[in-house]
């Protein structure tokens, strides 16, 4: 051991000092260290886009490339705004896809009734809509299994979609999901009516992004201070709009050929 640290000291010294010792041993070291946690494969943090890959049977953004569109609407529901979204989509015989907050439903189950009755489908949004990434495993699979209960307390059956808040899920996340056979589904068009954005601006969003297969988000409820007038004003001109472009407006068991329930 010495004689290794006077070896590398007089290579220190050769070099014009701009190495340290430690440095040296370091490069001149076989590297039998485990790699580190960002450098090891099985601790790798896969992005959103490389796990929708990696799990496509699971994990959905966009259905097949066929004339159909889904609007979903999130966060419900709301007695400030989800019976203005619905009271537009029955005028326009519009069947769509509500994902539901647990806590939501448990105070204002009427309007979770209401949905089914008026044939649209309901998806599994989290019990009080955390950061799925955030949660430990037990408390990711309470939030899922309890809403569970809650909608099919009200609707009939268990969701098999789920949509995690913020679209964000991690991938023991979704390997239990998998293994559970639900179907995370998120988007590929942003509405980003949660902004507050007026009719015109969210109008834009949806018409200037859409095209065969896609996934529209929406909301149809909000946090204290919402403003989804630009949402609820829209969307008899986009449910227009699209139906003049040729588009089928479908659920998402529709159009990912998907059962509604477990």
């Amino acid at each position: 051991m010495r004689i290794r640290l006077i070896m590398l000291s007089i290579m220190v010294i050769l070099l014009g000092g701009s190495y340290t010792p430690a440095q040296l041993w370091a490069s001149s070291s076989p590297q039998t260290e485990p790699a580190s946690k960002s450098d090891s494969p099985e601790e790798e943090q896969l992005t959103l886009g490389q796990l929708r890959q990696k799990y496509a049977d699971t994990f959905k953004t966009n259905g097949p490339s066929t004339k159909k569109v889904a609007l979903t609407f999130d966060d419900v529901p709301d007695p400030r705004f989800t019976p203005q979204v619905l009271d537009i989509l029955k005028k326009y015989k519009v069947r769509a896809t509500f994902f539901i907050v647990g806590n939501r439903a448990e105070k204002h189950p009427d309007l979770v009734k209401r949905m089914i009755k008026e044939g649209h489908i309901v998806g599994n949004h989290s019990y009080n809509h955390p950061e799925f990434s955030k949660l430990t495993m037990n408390a990711f699979r309470k939030q899922i299994l309890h809403t569970g209960d809650i909608i099919r307390n009200l609707a009939g059956y268990t969701p098999k979609m789920i949509r995690p808040p913020y679209g964000d899920i991690n991938e023991q996340q979704l390997q239990w999901a998998a293994k559970q056979h639900y179907s995370i589904v998120n988007w590929n068009v942003d509405s980003l009516d949660w902004k507050g954005l007026s009719k015109e601006e969210v109008k834009q969003n949806i018409l200037s992004a859409v095209k065969p297969g896609s996934i529209v988000l929406q909301h149809a409820g909000g946090g204290v201070g919402s403003k989804l007038s630009g949402t609820i004003e829209a969307l008899p001109e986009v449910i227009e709009e699209l139906r003049n472009r040729g588009y089928e407006l479908v659920t998402l068991d529709e159009m990912l050929e998907l059962p509604k329930g477990k």
